[in-house]
């Protein structure tokens, strides 16, 4: 019984139901349930310096919200684990890298991830870190990992979609004195939870589908420990690359919905890729059965993601698909409500062909967007 002789209420452990209670303040008569947007360079401080709020670039209650409500859905239980938010998933990114690494250190990162990472490259090294790579697939990594500091993951890779073994890899890189980085922001945290798989940092861009609207920018971090997390609060304050009360706001909003998302635009992911069987070369997404990293992903992941990737023959032949799409915009990023897709090679930085597609599914009716994508498929190959 409760004190005032209620019942005990049992924990939320359902998705759809965390997600919709994540981060709520306590309720309050005549409150909202979700308190609006603190907008505040600095707060009322007279006398010494107490409390959490004390100037806009160290703290803000609407980011509070937030990161708890991430926190929750990243690493479920009793313990709050620190998570802290960015202004963007690059942001975020950074923040772990340059708070942990110093000169002389040696980093892991996955040759096969997010483009950005030749760009980290050139400025990690310009630090006098060393910088080594090898492919998702496989494990690769664990080839170069001895004497590193920090371990990188991005599973599923984008655009590639390979998935490494997270325990696997966390538990060697510990045994060898390495911290362990996951970037999530394609699985979500609905479809993979880092933390309890062995990593030390759970990194993503919310940008993508855990806010899900296209309307902002944002990342996160969240950590396993309070000393690593220090390391990259500090970080934050220091640079400045912090979210807006606006941003952070609606981030929280939008979380709300998030399984519902999720389970539509992964349903749909894989309708599409069922579709495309036999219809396109390179096909890949960790839901077939029969893809190569299918049985990794299938241990680790609890869903499989939004994102569809194969190849057409051409580049001429890809944008003619592209053209001809009507429910799916040309767009880059993944994870929004309406499908986008992108001939991934126009940007360089990946080793993808010249009619590699990035497909992220959105929340249509499934049989309203297959039917528009096999439709597409069929007008641009004449």
């Amino acid at each position: 019984m409760t004190a005032t002789g209620g019942t005990e209420r049992p924990p939320a452990n359902g998705d759809g139901t965390r997600a919709v209670r994540a981060g709520l303040p306590e309720p309050v008569k005549n409150e909202p349930t979700l308190p609006g947007p603190v907008f505040a360079a600095h707060f009322h401080l007279p006398g010494d310096v107490s409390g959490p709020y004390t100037y806009g670039r160290d703290e803000n209650p609407t980011w509070t919200h937030l990161e708890r409500a991430i926190g929750e859905l990243e690493a479920p239980g009793p313990a709050a684990v620190p998570c802290l938010t960015f202004a963007s998933g690059m942001a975020a990114i950074s923040a772990v890298l340059f708070s942990q690494l110093r000169a002389g250190d040696a980093v892991v990162l996955p040759s096969d991830g997010y483009q950005v990472f030749p760009l980290v490259r050139e400025q990690l090294t310009a630090y006098g870190i060393e910088v080594r790579t090898a492919p998702t697939a496989g494990d690769a990594q664990l080839d170069v990992l001895d004497g590193a500091r920090l371990l990188w993951l991005e599973t599923p890779s984008n655009p590639g979609l390979d998935v490494c073994d997270i325990r696997r890899l966390a538990d060697a890189a510990h045994a060898r004195g390495a911290l362990v980085a996951v970037d999530n922001t394609l699985a979500t945290p609905l479809g993979q939870r880092p933390l309890e798989l062995g990593a030390d940092f759970s990194v993503a861009s919310a940008t993508k589908q855990l806010t899900g609207h296209g309307d902002l920018l944002l990342g996160y971090v969240v950590c396993a420990d309070a000393g690593p997390a220090a390391a990259v609060r500090r970080w934050r304050k220091i640079v400045g690359a912090i979210p807006g009360p606006m941003e952070a706001w609606l981030a929280h909003r939008s979380l709300a919905t998030l399984e519902l998302r999720v389970a539509r635009q992964n349903a749909n992911a894989l309708a599409v890729a069922q579709a495309l069987r036999g219809r396109v070369t390179g096909l890949r997404h960790p839901g077939l059965p029969d893809d190569p990293s299918h049985a990794v992903a299938a241990r680790q992941m609890r869903r499989f993601g939004c994102v569809v990737s194969f190849e057409l023959p051409t580049r001429a032949r890809a944008e003619r698909f592209l053209d001809a799409l009507d429910l799916v915009d040309e767009a880059t990023s993944f994870g929004g409500v309406r499908s986008t897709a992108e001939r991934r090679g126009r940007w360089g930085g990946d080793a993808v062909a010249d009619g590699f597609i990035r497909f992220s599914a959105g929340a249509e009716d499934t049989e309203d967007l297959v039917a528009d994508v096999l439709r597409a498929l069929a007008e641009s190959s004449g």
